[in-house]
Order: C-alpha cells, then structure tokens, then sequence
C-alpha cells in the first residue's frame, strides 16, 4: 500500500480564508547556545490544507477530537469537475454523477481545478482561488444528505460558493463580474439564486448532519480525477477544536502507484514536488512530440 499525498504545502505564503489569521513562524532558540532550534507557530485553524469541524458552525456539534478513525478513513471518489465549470460557476450532483460512481457513505473528493490557483503554483492566483471558484447550490447539499456522505473536500478556498458567503460583500468588483456572470447564464442575479435563507449552506445545512469538509486539497490530486480510492484524513487530535489543519492522503496499491508515478514523470512539478497545472494537459502534450 502506497500513499498519495493530496496536501498543500504549509508555509508563512500560504493564504488562510479571507481575514483569517496566518501563519506566523519564529525562532525562540537556535542551536548556539541551545543546542537545540525551536519555533513558535501561530494561526488560525482555516490555513492551508484544513478540516472544518461540526462546532465551527454547529454549536452542539463534535469537536474535531471526537471524529474517529472509521469516519476520516474510508473508501470514496475523487471527481473531476474542471471541464464543465469557469469563474463563478454552479455545480450540480447530476454532473458529479455523471462523471463517477457515488456510493452511500463515499468521501467525495471535488475537483474544481482551481488549487491550480494556489500559492504553490506556478499560476497562482489568490483571488481566483478563494473569490472566484466554482461552488454548489442547495440541491447539491440535499444529495449529499441523501448520498449519506461521510464528508466532502474541496480544491479552492471553501466548499460553499464564494458569492454566498460574507465575501460577496467584501468584494465588490468581483461580486460584479459575478452578477453578471448570473444573469447571463442562469437568467437571474446572485440576491436571487443565493438569497438569504441558503447563507452558506455547505456549513449551515450539513455540519448538523455529520457531513463536514475539507478545503485547501491540491498535492498529486491531478494523479487521481475520477478515480476511487481510499481517502485518509489526519487532523490533530483536538479537543474543542472547531477545526483544525490536517494532512488528506489517498491510498493505492503498489501497483497502481507504480503506473502513478510513470504519469507523474511526465508531468511538469511545482518547486515542492507536485504536479504543476493540469496532468492532462502535459500528457497530451506528451503525446504530441
């Protein structure tokens, strides 16, 4: 059994959610005359790769201590939604559907393709990453309740819509270009399609359900779109932790990481090791010389 890691790397470049405290690193010793080096870390729980947990928004809900292993271990599918959505998008359940088999009780991985935004990248571009992702309405959170979804991770800044949370009032000029995004492709502007009664829904709506989620996956995702595998997550052992950063691994067979790895040398790799961009695109490009 191997492991693929689907972590972004941790750094003091790493952006947390918008007005979320960073991380902040320093020295307290060094080796001379300590013999030793320690740091000090400071952040907040929302930073780089991280689990929301059910008091994050659910008052009498599980602290992330509280989540055992049967639950943050578990078969699931990691789907590719890259080619059907663009800036501002709306997923539906009917395209993940079509795309791979969801079982009851899955880990559900999305693919949105935006951590190709992310600080690591090359093409990185914090404000398409955490205000312009793509995101679900309500009929995607009700499927989940449905599908019984053990929890769900997002590639981008937050598994709801950016445009219906706080930072469609923070960013005006993109709450724009979303408005009108909107009214083009659904005929209707975003008071409309996220009125108030559906704020936030992917925490408001399933955190009282037991469905949390990951955001801020990205590592060697690219290796794995529309695949199943089994999905690991690995939070701190918090108690009265809301949330908390964690390391989301999925495992393969030795066999299947083997054929992993041959893609993987095809592909171009971030400064950290990971595949850079879309994996797709450098195979066909591959395929072309």
């Amino acid at each position: 059994m191997k492991v693929i890691d689907l972590t972004i790397p941790l750094g003091i470049g790493t952006p947390p959610w918008p007005t979320y405290e960073p991380l902040e690193v320093k020295y307290f010793k060094r080796l001379a005359p300590n013999g030793a080096n320690g740091q000090l870390v400071t952040h907040s729980n929302h930073v780089g790769t991280h689990l929301d947990g059910e008091i994050h928004f659910y008052t009498p809900g599980k602290d992330i201590a509280s989540l055992d292993m049967d639950y943050l271990v578990h078969d699931g599918v990691i789907v590719d939604l890259s080619d059907c959505t663009t800036d501002y998008d709306i997923y539906t359940s009917k395209q993940v559907e079509e795309r791979v088999e969801v079982r009851e009780g899955d880990i559900l991985v999305i693919h949105t393709g935006y951590h190709h935004y992310g600080w690591d990248q090359p093409t990185a571009d914090e404000i398409s990453y955490m205000v312009k992702h793509p995101g679900p309405d309500r009929e995607f959170a009700e499927w989940a309740k449905k599908k019984k979804l053990r929890w769900i991770a997002v590639d981008c800044g937050s598994a709801d819509h950016p445009m219906n949370t706080i930072i469609r009032n923070w960013m005006p000029r993109q709450a724009k270009e979303a408005e009108a995004f909107f009214q083009k492709k659904f005929g209707k502007g975003l008071e409309e399609v996220f009125s108030d009664d559906k704020y936030q829904l992917m925490h408001l709506e399933l955190f009282n359900h037991g469905i949390v989620h990951a955001e801020c996956v990205g590592g060697d995702i690219d290796l794995l779109l529309n695949q199943r595998v089994t999905i690991g997550c690995f939070p701190w052992k918090f108690v009265d932790g809301e949330s908390s950063i964690a390391r989301i691994v999925a495992f393969v067979d030795d066999e299947r990481y083997e054929a992993l790895m041959e893609k993987k040398k095809k592909a171009k790799l971030t400064k950290y090791g990971d595949v850079a961009g879309s994996l797709n695109e450098w195979l066909h490009e591959e395929a072309r010389r």
